[in-house]
């Protein structure tokens, strides 16, 4: 299953045992003496009631008589704890405990099974208490009502000294909140008391609402009221210095009117069966570290064939409805639809029905999320229970009394990744294995193993683009969050293929009216996702249009023998030693293949570029973060670019188990090395569209098997169209490691008549053959008479300075000497100084000879 649950805490393992046993303080702490057989008689009133924000749990259980005993279980000792024993047969709604465990406040009412005598005053239905149980001591009644209360104390941030005051948020039924402010004192050594017991202040915090959701871990308060039947998402944050502030309003396109009242994470409540949550709303709100802030929602379930849920995206600016197929028609819903928080993802699922991975960073095309439909085992392996998702990824699974911690499972999903058919499938796997984080370059190794055997397996996107993009973008993005808007996520801007078993609609929304002026924190991120919503069109995110545009500059005055300034090149070349030694650094093992080895300028230039640019475009847009951390993670982005590729191809060569002979010219390639090089071929047509920088050495490599896997035209092919990039270094290698057999004449003048003149003219010079001597002499007589200007010449030759009476090559070869003789100085400075009239001379009477057949 593409989600893994972790159990943290277990009522049957964790508290059940420590009931058992036999303690001798048990009957003084009011635990009734008789753990043991309370326990076997009422094991089903065993269960979770809260779980606080330090993750400590408190729990409760009947004994013989029917009292409720109430016990906590500490998350960091692991140690169980009694609190306090009410000696009444009633039913417990709600129950908090303070954070120094000297208060505890708890929410009763009336048993609701038959026979039982009324033990609440007449009138009441439920009776709330705030209790000293440091020790035991003072019961206050706050409250005894005819209807139902919810308890939950406020911790603070900083719990290294105990508090003065206590806050507690008391939760009515009648649709209103209180915060109730409680001063204690200590008496008599650490004895801790109410102060002005009977006059505790309270604020009114919120009315007329019909939802409500706490946030424990972030101690906020989600609540929906309906203004002009429209609901209305308010936000309350609770602060240490015990104030607390409104800090947005949003709309929300949902009908609650006729829901009735439902409170999320106000404690757990075991007694609400799945057929009842089949036939109701659900509604929870989700945030992370990244200034996320989802509210996901599902109406009831009226139809037996599908069913509907929306997420919206308010840090996005839109919604998606999604209508997933439920099968055959007969199929009955008797559970209730579940939301998980993940962090970067929300899952979705109905047990026996389907599972949805959302992602909610990136949620704007469909394939990056992860739909999986069916009643097969995999999605029959979560709990078919109610599930609470509390703060962060915890969740509580309220009748089995576990407390889990929700991630995404790695190795499923890397199972998944090779097993699957969908390319849509296929994405959404890749992108959720890279946020799991843990591992990163053990996971890394596993996919590119992957990549490596699939290169051609995908149809709707490039599986190497979109591995290379995605995993260098998750190995930067922990780092600052609001890089996510900034590089690019996938190499995929459109998706227009169907999922199969699930539709959407997508839905601009209303962003919420933020209520405060200054941020910090979580609502600093969230504030600026929404601005950058408000005002940026269109996004940020990078692309090397800029790069690709200066590099064919700087490329094309190379060619013409066009200068820049020098050092507006050195500092380019400098950023790319920077890349390459940054590269090699986190590079421990030694490289199989022949890779950043050689100089290879063009790539040099191009890894160049990309650093300058990617470095300016965040400088422009990242605000508040330091230039160096930026120059850095630049360096890192586009080292890991390059790191990527040379571990695809560290992979397939150790896969064919290529040795250092295939880097030479001679000899045949065989099946390992076809593989190879169309891997490689795949390589660059991913990193060629998409402009990024490849490995210098790459493209000697990618030449050297060229030359032994494919025949003549085919390789000129290649080249003509780009496939092949002929290096200086490739072509001096093969000039030098071929012999001059007709075939390979053959090879070396047709890759000759297609390199630049001036690296043409290069070659040429290291190759002893009397076509080069001929190229030779034919660019040194272009480069002579480009401005020749003709001049008077005496008509008599000398006949005796030549070999050969031929008058046309004798008139030639004088005018060359003239033009020589006055710009001697000029042509030895430019490297001629070995190819005079001569060595033309020589070449026209060798080709003729040759032509001639003589």
């Amino acid at each position: 299953m593409a989600l893994r649950l972790v159990a943290d805490f277990d009522l049957g393992k964790d508290v059940l045992p420590w009931l058992r046993a036999p303690r001798a303080e048990a009957g003084a702490a009011g635990a009734g003496g008789g753990g043991a057989d309370v326990l076997e008689n009422n094991y089903e009133s065993l269960h979770v009631l809260n779980v606080e924000r330090n993750g400590n749990i408190i729990y409760t259980y009947k004994g013989d008589k029917g009292h409720i005993f109430f016990g906590l279980y500490d998350c960091k000792t692991r140690q169980n704890e009694h609190l306090y024993t009410f000696e009444k047969d009633l039913q417990v709604v709600s129950c908090s405990v303070n954070s120094e465990r000297t208060l505890l406040a708890a929410s009763l009412a009336q048993s609701t099974k038959e026979g039982r005598r009324n033990e609440l005053q007449p009138g009441s239905k439920c009776l709330t208490l705030l209790v000293e149980i440091h020790p035991i001591n003072n019961v206050k009644v706050l409250k005894a009502v005819d209807s139902y209360i919810w308890v939950q104390f406020l911790y603070p941030y900083v719990e290294s000294h105990p508090l003065s005051e206590n806050h507690l948020l008391l939760i009515s039924e009648e649709k209103y909140i209180e915060k109730y402010h409680i001063q204690v004192t200590q008496e008599d050594g650490n004895r801790v008391v109410i102060k002005n017991s009977g006059h505790l202040s309270r604020d009114r915090i919120a009315e007329d609402f019909v939802w409500a959701q706490w946030d424990m871990s972030e101690q906020r308060l989600y609540y929906i009221d309906l203004k002009k039947s429209r609901s209305i998402l308010k936000c309350i944050q609770f602060y240490a210095d015990e104030s607390f502030k409104l800090m947005f309003e949003a709309p929300l396109d949902i009908s609650l009117s006729d829901s009735g009242f439902k409170l999320v994470n106000f404690g757990c409540d075991c007694r609400q069966g799945q057929e009842k949550l089949s036939k109701h709303l659900t509604l929870c709100v989700f945030t992370n570290h990244t200034g996320s802030l989802c509210v996901c929602y599902s109406p009831k379930c009226a139809s037996v064939e599908q069913i509907t849920y929306s997420v919206f995206y308010i840090h996005k600016g839109h919604s998606k409805t999604f209508t997933a197929a439920l099968g055959s028609a007969g199929t009955h819903v008797t559970k209730g639809i579940t939301f998980l928080n993940l962090d970067y993802y929300v899952a979705v699922y109905l047990p026996g029905h389907f599972f949805h991975l959302l992602n909610i960073q990136h949620p704007d095309l469909i394939c990056h999320s992860l739909f999986q439909a069916g009643n097969n085992e995999m999605i029959d392996m979560l709990p078919h229970s109610p599930l609470q998702s509390l703060s962060g990824c915890l969740v509580l699974d309220c009748c089995s009394g576990k407390l889990y911690r929700a991630l995404l499972n790695q190795s499923y999903l890397l199972w998944f990744l090779w097993n699957t058919c969908l390319d849509c499938e296929k994405m959404a796997a890749l992108h959720c294995v890279l946020s799991c984080g843990r591992g990163l370059r053990v996971l890394e190794g596993q996919i590119i193993q992957w990549v490596s055997e699939n290169v051609s397996a995908c149809h709707s996107f490039d599986l190497i683009q979109e591995f290379i993009i995605a995993s260098s973008y998750w190995s930067v993005y922990p780092e600052t969050s609001n890089v996510d808007k900034l590089l690019p996520y996938s190499s995929v801007l459109t998706w227009n293929t169907d999922i199969p078993g699930i539709t959407l609609v997508t839905e601009d929304i209303e962003l919420p009216l933020m209520k405060v002026h200054t941020f910090k924190g979580y609502w600093e991120k969230l504030n600026s996702n929404l601005e950058y919503v408000k005002y940026t069109k269109p996004h940020l995110h990078y692309n090397n249009s800029v790069v690709r545009r200066e590099w064919h500059n700087l490329i094309s005055e190379e060619k013409t023998g066009k200068r820049r300034s020098t050092a507006y090149v050195r500092n380019i070349l400098d950023d790319a030693i920077k890349v390459i030694s940054n590269l090699e650094a986190r590079n421990l093992e030694p490289r199989l293949t022949p890779l950043l080895q050689e100089e290879d300028k063009h790539q040099r230039l191009l890894m160049g570029l990309m650093v300058s640019e990617l470095r300016d475009h965040l400088l422009r847009h990242l605000q508040g973060v330091e230039k160096k951390k930026i120059e850095q993670m630049v360096l890192d982005y586009v080292s890991k670019l390059l790191d990527l590729i040379c571990r695809i191809l560290e992979t397939i060569w150790r896969k064919h188990n290529l040795h250092s002979s295939v880097l030479h010219f001679k000899g045949h390639g065989g099946a390992a090395e076809f593989a190879v090089f169309h891997v490689m071929t795949r390589i660059l047509e991913a990193t060629d569209s998409l402009f990024l920088p490849l490995p210098p050495g790459f493209h000697t490599l990618h030449t050297i098997l060229g030359v032994h896997c494919l025949p003549l035209h085919n390789l000129l092919h290649y080249i003509d169209s780009g496939l092949l990039l002929l290096t200086e270094t490739a072509v001096i290698r093969l000039m030098k490691d071929l012999d001059n057999t007709k075939k390979n004449e053959k090879l070396k003048f047709s890759i000759i008549g297609r390199l630049p003149p001036l690296i043409g003219q290069k070659i040429c010079r290291l190759w002893d053959h009397p076509m080069s001597s001929n190229i030779i002499s034919r660019n040194h007589v272009t480069q002579l008479l480009q401005n020749y200007k003709k001049q008077p010449w005496n008509s008599v030759i000398d006949k005796s300075s030549f070999r050969v009476e031929f008058l046309p090559l004798n008139y030639f070869i004088e005018i060359l000497t003239d033009i020589e003789s006055s710009n001697q100085a000029l042509y030895a400075a430019q490297g001629h100084d070995n190819v005079d009239a001569e060595f033309v001379e020589e070449a026209a009477l060798k080709h003729t000879t040759m032509l001639l057949g003589l």
